[in-house]
Formats: C-alpha cells, structure tokens, sequence
C-alpha cells in the first residue's frame, strides 16, 4: 500500500508541471490506475488530485479534459468527500458540461454527477441548487445533435437530482416536463424512453408538476405509453403509471381529474401491469386503477369487468 501511496503522491505532484506532456502522461496513468485499481482512489484523493483534476476540466485539450474527467468519474466511486469538499468542483463540471467540445468529457461528467447522486442523499439538495448544472443537463438531452451515450448520462444525473422533492420544483421551472415529453416522443431508443419515464415520474411527484404536465400533453404521451400497441417495455408501462399515480397524488384536484378522464383508454394496460408487472409495478398499477376507475362510468366499468371477464375465460380455456 505504501507503494501504491507514494506513486500516487509522484504523480499528482506531476500534475503542477509546467510541461503540457509530464501533465498529460500523469494524467493518462492516474486515469488507468483509478479505473482498474480501487485501493488506490482514495490515495490518489488524499495526495490532493481533485483541485488540479477540476482545474483542468477549464482547459482547452480534449484529451487533457478527457482523462481528468474520467478520473474524477473513477474517484466519485469511493472518494465522493473529497469530490464535493473541493471548492470549485461543482462549478468545473458546470464549466465542461456547458463547453466541453468532447462528448466523452461531457458523458464523465454527467455520469459524475450521477455517481454522486445516487449513493449520497445529503448531496442531492447541494447539485439541485446549482441551476446552471440543472439546464446544462436540460440542454443536452434537448439538442437533436447530443449522442446518445450523453442523452442517457443527463437523464441519469437529472434522475438523480429529482430523487429530492424540493429540486423537483426547480426542474419544472427550467422546462423539464416538456424537455422530456418532447424526447420521449421523437425518440423510439428503448433505453433513453425508459430513462426519461423515470425522471418524468419523479418530477410528477410535485404540485407544480401538473401544470407542465397538462401544457405539454404529458398524460397524454404517459396514457399512449400504456397502450400495449406502442410496443413499450415492462419498465417504460411502470414508469408511466408511476408518473401518473404521483401526478394523481400531488397534482391536486386537477391533476387527479386529469388522471380519472383517461378512463377506457389505459384500464387494460394498468390492469395487465397488476398482473404481470414486478412486485412494485403490480402495487402501483392496483393503486393507479382504483383512481381512474373511480372516475370511469358506471356501465363503462360494467362493460370492462365483462370483457376482462371473457378474456379470463377464453384464456382458461
């Protein structure tokens, strides 16, 4: 271990060199040894890599971005105190979010940011606050140019910054729900769907969610979701009737109106959900289908359990 700690040590002091290549090299190795050694993120965190690895996210090398993004990616594993304790950490991913001109810089810091959202809860109000990361992350999944790989990054950050209710307010003010109305609509990728059906369903969970939702045909999108001819994974279904149970729950009595009004449109996509769904999509499909059903007419709902009936039926037989 001391081996390891003094190589760490050697090459975050190379990182001060006034040569472009010793930087570069150091860079380069620090970025192997954080990806393929996990004993040795902590050191190369103690030896005060962080502050010279965000300084150099400012720079204008796309390789030099590249492995400093990288290995701050490699460090957010285990080393995620350090990472938030560095002033002007936040701000750098900011910075190559927003300007970076490599993909694979942007994707790093992204996926940094999801990191660092899902493992600490205490760190999800202190990234909400940061509206600039918030657009930059808005941005990206809105720009018909950003790779896929960069789509599915920001959703996976903005996921983990919704996880917190209070942030859930501020990415509606930003644009969120028709950002990701508007992805889930013209992009047909399965994973990216079921990415932004899970941050759409997070973000459902606010009051000023419905608004946006209704403005941007949210229930809409969500209740063609749930129609099995679309096609729709099990996880996107799930993430729909999750969204609209929290629309239901939180978006006061207009969003539960909303949320009733779909009637026979979506009872045999939840009800196939309470059936054949995972443990949570089953608990959540039961609940969602008590509301709309609530909201259905009498002799619509008659003319439902009849049909689902016979279904049962032809099936058992």
């Amino acid at each position: 271990m001391e081996v390891k700690r003094r190589t760490a040590r050697n090459l975050v002091s190379k990182l001060s060199s006034v040569s472009e290549q010793t930087r570069t090299d150091a860079l380069c190795e620090l970025r192997l040894i954080s990806k393929h050694d996990p004993d040795s993120r902590p050191l190369i965190a103690d030896a005060g890599a962080v502050p010279y690895l965000s300084e150099t996210l400012y720079g204008s090398s796309p390789t030099i971005q590249e492995n400093a993004a990288a290995t701050l990616l490699n460090l957010s594993i285990s080393s995620r105190a350090s990472l938030m304790s560095t002033h002007g950490f936040l701000d750098a991913l900011s910075h190559a979010l927003s300007n970076s001109l490599s993909p694979t810089v942007v994707q790093s810091c992204a996926a940094t940011l999801h990191s660092l959202l899902i493992a600490e809860d205490t760190y999800r109000p202190i990234i909400g606050s940061k509206r600039d990361i918030l657009y930059t992350l808005l941005s990206i999944i809105t720009d018909n140019n950003s790779p896929p790989r960069s789509i599915k990054d920001a959703l996976k950050a903005l996921f983990g910054v919704a996880l917190y209710p209070l942030n859930r307010a501020s990415l509606v003010g930003l644009g969120a729900v028709p950002a990701l109305v508007s992805l889930i609509v013209r992009d047909a990728r399965t994973g990216i769907v079921e990415d932004a059906t899970a941050v759409l369903a997070q973000i459902a969970g606010c009051e000023e969610g419905e608004e946006a939702m209704r403005k941007a045909g949210g229930v809409r999108v969500l209740g063609d979701l749930l129609d099995e001819g679309t096609g729709a994974s099990e996880r996107v279904r799930e993430n729909a009737v999750a969204a609209l149970l929290n629309l239901a729950r939180c978006g006061g009595e207009k969003g539960r109106k909303e949320v009733k009004e779909m009637g026979a449109k979506v009872i045999e996509g939840i009800t196939d959900l309470t059936k054949n769904g995972s443990a949570k999509g089953k608990t959540k499909a039961a609940e969602l289908l008590k509301i709309v059903v609530d909201g259905y007419g009498q002799s619509e709902v008659r003319d439902f359990r009849f049909n689902t009936s016979c279904d049962f039926m032809n099936h058992s037989i």
